[in-house]
C-alpha cells in the first residue's frame, strides 16, 4: 500500500506537473533577477535561490503545488543590511533566517494559521495582487509599442487558447510564442539577458565570510526574524490558497520546516533567502501541477539553472566570495 501512495504521489501527473514547471519556470527567471536588483546584490544571488530552494521545497516541502523561491517581499527586508553590510552578512542572515523558521516548524507554529480567517487571507491576496501589478507598470513606461502589442497579443493567447487546446498549458504557448516572434522580427523589447549579469557557472558550497561573534549575531538576527517571520507568513497564506484552489489538504508544520531548510541550503551556495509565490504558485497549479509530485518544482529548477548558466556563460565576473 505504501508503495502504491507513493508510486501516486511522485509519478500521478508526470506530464501535467512537467509541463507546469516549464512555465513557471520560464516565468521564474525574470522575477529571481529582478528580486535581487531589488535587494541590492547581483541577479546571479536570486538564480541561485531559484535553484535551489525549490528543488529543497520539491523533496521536503507539505503543499504540492507551491512555489517557492526569491521574492519581493523578502527582498525589500534585505535592502538596508546589503547597503551596511554587505552580501556575506546577508548569507549569514539567511541561515539565520532558516534556523529560525526550523524551529518554528518543530513548535508546530504552522498550526496556528487555522485560526486566520477567510477575511484575511483575502486581503492578503488582494494586496499582493495590487502590489504585483504596481511593480509591472515600470516594464509598461517608456517603452516601445512593440512591448505593447506582445502584452495585448500574450492576454489573448492565455485566455482565448484555452478554448481551442487545454492539453497543452496556455501561458507555455504564450512565451514560446511570443518569443519566438520577436526573436524572428528583431522587435525592440527588452530581454531577461539586459536586466543584469547571469552565471555562468555552477554554484559551490561557500560558508558566510563574516566573523563569528556577538556583534555579527546582534547585526543579521533582527533581519532575520523579520525574514523568518514574513517568509512562514506568506508561505502559509499562500498555502492556504492552493489547499482551496486544489480542495486537497497540507501539513503546514512540515512547510515551516522545509522553508527554513531551503533557506539554509540557499545560503550555503550564495542565494538569498526566499519564500513561497502566490502568483507562480496559482500559475503552476492552473497550468497541471497540482499533484504530490515533485516532478514540476524539478523540472522548474532544472530549466531554470540550465537557462541561466546557458545564456549567462562567459559573461559574469560575480563570485560569491565577494563582500558587495
Amino acid at each position: 500500500m505504501l508503495l502504491s501512495s507513493t508510486r501516486k504521489d511522485w509519478l500521478g501527473n508526470v506530464r501535467g506537473d512537467v509541463l507546469a514547471g516549464i512555465v513557471v519556470a520560464l516565468a521564474l527567471i525574470p522575477e529571481a533577477i529582478a528580486f535581487s536588483i531589488i535587494a541590492g546584490v547581483d541577479p546571479q544571488v536570486g538564480l541561485y535561490s531559484a535553484f535551489c530552494i525549490p528543488l529543497i521545497i520539491a523533496i521536503c516541502g507539505g503543499r504540492p503545488g507551491m512555489i517557492s523561491s526569491s521574492t519581493g517581499a523578502m527582498a525589500l527586508l534585505m535592502v538596508t543590511l546589503v547597503k551596511d553590510h554587505g552580501l556575506q552578512y546577508l548569507l549569514a542572515a539567511t541561515v539565520l533566517t532558516g534556523v529560525i523558521q526550523l524551529i518554528a516548524g518543530y513548535l508546530k507554529l504552522g498550526s496556528l494559521m487555522r485560526y486566520v480567517s477567510r477575511s484575511v487571507v483575502t486581503g492578503f491576496v488582494n494586496a499582493l495582487a495590487i502590489l504585483i501589478f504596481m511593480a509591472q507598470l515600470p516594464e509598461l513606461t517608456n517603452v516601445t509599442w512593440h512591448v505593447y502589442a506582445l502584452t495585448a497579443a500574450g492576454l489573448g493567447i492565455i485566455y482565448l487558447f484555452p478554448y481551442l487546446n487545454k492539453t497543452i498549458p496556455s501561458p507555455l504557448v504564450c512565451i514560446v510564442v511570443l518569443t519566438g516572434i520577436s526573436m524572428w522580427l528583431h522587435l525592440d523589447v527588452r530581454t531577461v539577458g539586459d536586466m543584469g549579469k547571469l552565471p555562468d557557472s555552477l554554484p559551490v558550497f561557500l560558508l558566510p565570510d563574516v566573523p563569528l561573534n556577538l556583534d555579527t549575531l546582534l547585526i543579521i538576527l533582527p533581519y532575520s526574524a523579520g525574514l523568518a517571520v514574513v517568509g512562514l507568513l506568506e508561505s502559509m497564506m499562500t498555502a492556504t490558497i492552493v489547499d482551496d484552489m486544489t480542495d486537497t489538504p497540507s501539513d503546514k508544520n512540515r512547510e515551516c520546516k522545509a522553508q527554513g531548510i531551503a533557506n539554509i541550503g540557499a545560503a550555503f551556495i550564495g542565494g538569498m533567502a526566499g519564500c513561497a509565490m502566490i502568483g507562480q504558485s496559482v500559475i503552476n497549479v492552473k497550468s497541471g501541477g497540482v499533484a504530490a509530485s515533485p516532478h514540476s518544482l524539478r523540472a522548474l529548477s532544472c530549466f531554470v539553472w540550465w537557462f541561466s548558466c546557458v545564456t549567462g556563460s562567459h559573461k559574469s565576473q560575480w563570485r560569491p566570495w565577494s563582500r558587495s
